[in-house]
């Protein structure tokens, strides 16, 4: 009887991964003729079919610059098509994410309904913020509107509006000295 071959991979620690044998492996070639590259990046052969070429990665990135998803379809077609494919969409954008509303997360729900108040965007700078009260509060002052309750209310959004952004930016020049 032969004595069966000794392996390197005994024992801890071991030399090869898990699951890989001493066989060899099978490694799919690039479609694109006389290419010898592995194909492991999948391209659709048609429109909403399930053949795939597989392309190495040069190969694949020429092929989708010159993809045409509408290709040999009138602009009628291409329109349906579009359309179509929307109403069988049933993803939309996440719920969670709605919270957040506008800005770059650098203001707070606050500074940005305060924002809103003064009608500035949100990516308004002090400068800015300062001219939109003055403007505001010019408008809507007791001395100016006299005993109009609507004025009344709206100088106070001002007012209150302009002490959260002022306070904000306070606090951002503030730790932005200590930071240095």
């Amino acid at each position: 009887m032969a004595k069966a071959p000794r392996k390197d991979d005994w024992g801890f620690p071991r030399w090869r991964p898990y699951g890989s044998g001493s066989a060899a492996v099978e490694v799919r070639r690039c479609d694109r003729h006389g290419c010898d590259a592995p194909g492991d990046r999948p391209a659709p052969k048609a429109p909403n079919r399930p053949e795939r070429w597989y392309f190495c990665e040069a190969h694949a990135a020429e092929y989708n610059r010159n993809w045409d998803y509408f290709a040999g379809l009138t602009p009628e077609e291409a329109a349906a098509r579009e359309a179509s494919e929307q109403a069988e969409t049933s993803y939309r954008r996440a719920q969670h994410w709605e919270w957040g509303g506008a800005g770059d997360g650098t203001r707070s729900r606050a500074e940005l309904d305060a924002l809103a108040v003064l009608g500035c965007d949100v990516d308004a700078d002090m400068t800015v913020i300062k001219t939109a009260w003055r403007t505001a509060a010019k408008e809507c002052h007791p001395d100016k509107a006299g005993a109009d309750p609507a004025a009344a209310d709206r100088f106070r959004a001002v007012q209150a509006a302009w002490s959260v952004l002022n306070d904000a930016d306070v606090v951002r020049n503030a730790a932005a000295k200590a930071g240095k």
